[in-house]
């Protein structure tokens, strides 16, 4: 035999493919389904918080529109006055001032039918001192002089008196900030809550993965490179309980009409659509609950990599 075949024979493996290394947080742990959790509910809170807040604005806002372009002049009867000459002579005089558009003097089937949910029908109104009013529309191209005009009714017209819902129109205003500075406070809170969350969570995640952190460090890992990979991981679990909490709180505001006529009927889903507008948040509505999921997600991403650095460092 030759030497070439009593030589042992090679046998040539085919290479390796590398082995990819897994995340140091693992995706399927437990603690990382109970974050998702948690940042699901705090983020439908959130977007609740922030939907309810559009909803108001955008309702205060369409009512002082409506309030601040009427105007609303009052005619009250008086014993020996011709309550029908005076709301003629103000009429005339409302038709003649610049900056009005419309004079809507109201009926009295039009006071009857406004005082019916109080009074109820059938009453003899006609003799009571009901006043007669007189609605006026703004010109939004010319501005009235309300204080001269004002001055000019009760001069001129006996029992007449001019109102500009001023009142009303500042209480609104503040309802609305108010509305909105509690949005606020709850969105403070609830990123807060979401942040102490995430801190007690990579605080976990570091202390059950020590030994894979050491071997890190080991072979020369600096810790900027562990703290990004714990960033990108809770970057994750931030984005998917994020748009769960999203996709919650817009199937909530999406189904809050066909509830609310579900328990109250028709006429309370009208009552509180007079009262809060419609519950359709609108595209307004719909970029702040965007908004809402990408500052979960920011937040527990910048959390996770400052509690890993402090971790680290100490």
């Amino acid at each position: 035999m030759s030497e070439e075949e009593t030589a042992p024979r090679l046998q040539l493996r085919p290479p390796q493919q590398p082995r990819t290394s897994g995340p140091i947080v693992p995706p399927g742990s437990i603690a990382g389904r109970a974050l998702v959790a948690v940042i699901s509910i705090m983020t439908f809170l959130a977007c609740l918080a922030v939907g309810a807040v559009v909803l108001v604005s955008d309702t205060a806002r369409e009512w002082q529109r409506d309030v601040g372009r009427e105007v609303t002049v009052q005619v009250r009867p008086i014993d020996g006055v011709d309550l029908d000459r005076e709301l003629a002579r103000a009429s005339d005089i409302l038709r003649a001032t610049a900056g009005i558009a419309v004079v809507r003097v109201l009926s009295r089937a039009d006071n009857e039918r406004l005082l019916a949910p109080w009074l109820g029908q059938g009453l003899p109104l006609d003799a009571l001192p009901i006043p007669r009013l007189i609605v006026l529309e703004l010109d939004q191209r010319t501005s009235a002089d309300l204080g001269a005009l004002r001055v000019r009714l009760t001069q001129e017209v006996r029992g007449a008196s001019l109102d500009d819902h001023r009142q009303w129109r500042d209480r609104l205003a503040l309802v609305s900030r108010s509305v909105v500075a509690l949005g606020v406070v709850i969105l403070i809170l609830v990123m807060t809550a979401t942040a102490l969350s995430v801190v007690f969570a990579t605080r976990g995640a570091m202390a059950s993965n020590r030994d894979i952190v050491d071997v890190l460090h080991f072979v020369g890992a600096e810790d900027s490179f562990i703290a990004r990979e714990f960033q990108h991981r809770f970057l994750v679990l931030g984005l998917e309980g994020g748009i769960y909490g999203g996709l919650a709180a817009l199937l909530a505001f999406l189904s809050a009409s066909g509830a609310i006529r579900f328990l109250y009927g028709q006429a309370g889903e009208q009552q509180l659509a007079m009262l809060f507008g419609s519950f359709a948040i609108g595209w307004t509505g719909l970029a702040g609950i965007v908004l809402t999921v990408c500052a979960v997600a920011a937040v527990t991403a910048v959390t996770s990599r400052w509690t890993v650095r402090r971790y680290l460092a100490a």
